[in-house]
């Protein structure tokens, strides 16, 4: 693994690697990383891991894992609706209102391409609504031991939505284990029916094209609010 070729990039990383060793000042632009051996959760590097910060749609993880937990049909009908509109962002998306897909594409849509509507409406349509929806993750965040974690939309467009590199390790690996969440961020494109025409979406990391790497399970996050260009979690199978 190339850790100039992700310099900037990662706000943490897991690296899946059963001889790893401790890396010593690696070219990373990046305020607060975490490298992890997954195998034995050594710490192969580490700067301000503790430190909470907003995660931006790195969010998204969680959101699905707690529509997973309530083991909402994937194939579910669910219609975008102007309730789901980026407000008060004015995000631009080509989920147009009134478009209807399965609670899976959604999903997809969501982890692959960041897709805030999707998101969105994956909270809308969770029994309760957008409030249980952020109680759930919270919940979720507390039994995984992310600590210094707070959730306050299923989007990651609030800058209230943060967590430390070291509650983002957590949140992967729990992420890397469900198989349909390891699908949907890793897939690099996927096109679904936008009233009568078929719309293509790729994906935000362009690393999963990259034949050299081995990602497992993704999700990038931009927010301005942030003060970061690019956030990244990501659990990466060595070499």
């Amino acid at each position: 693994m190339s850790l100039r070729a992700v310099a900037g990039l990662f706000l943490t990383i897991l690296a899946l690697q059963a001889t790893a060793k401790p890396i010593r000042d690696p070219k990373l632009k990046s305020s607060s990383v975490l490298i992890i051996d997954q195998s034995d959760s050594s710490v192969l590097y580490s700067r301000h891991s503790d430190v909470p910060m907003p995660i931006a749609s790195i969010t998204k993880l969680m959101t699905a894992l707690v529509v997973l937990d309530a083991k909402q049909p994937l194939d579910e009908p669910i219609q975008i609706t102007d309730a789901d509109r980026d407000r008060p962002k004015g995000g631009v998306s080509r989920l147009t209102v009134g478009t209807t897909l399965t609670r899976g594409d959604l999903m997809h849509l969501a982890l692959m391409s960041s897709e805030n509507r999707a998101a969105h409406a994956l909270g809308n349509n969770y029994p309760g609504g957008i409030p249980a929806m952020v109680a759930a993750m919270n919940a979720k965040a507390a039994m995984l031991g992310m600590v210094s974690s707070h959730f306050v939309d299923p989007t990651g467009l609030s800058s209230q939505n943060v967590a430390s590199p070291a509650d983002l390790s957590k949140l992967v690996i729990a992420a890397s284990q469900n198989p349909s969440i390891r699908e949907y961020s890793t897939d690099k494109r996927y096109a679904v029916k936008v009233r009568r025409h078929m719309v293509e979406f790729h994906n935000t990391d362009n690393l999963v094209a990259n034949p050299t790497w081995n990602i497992i399970v993704q999700k990038t996050g931009y927010i301005a609010e942030a003060g970061k260009c690019l956030v990244m979690a990501a659990v990466i199978e060595g070499r």
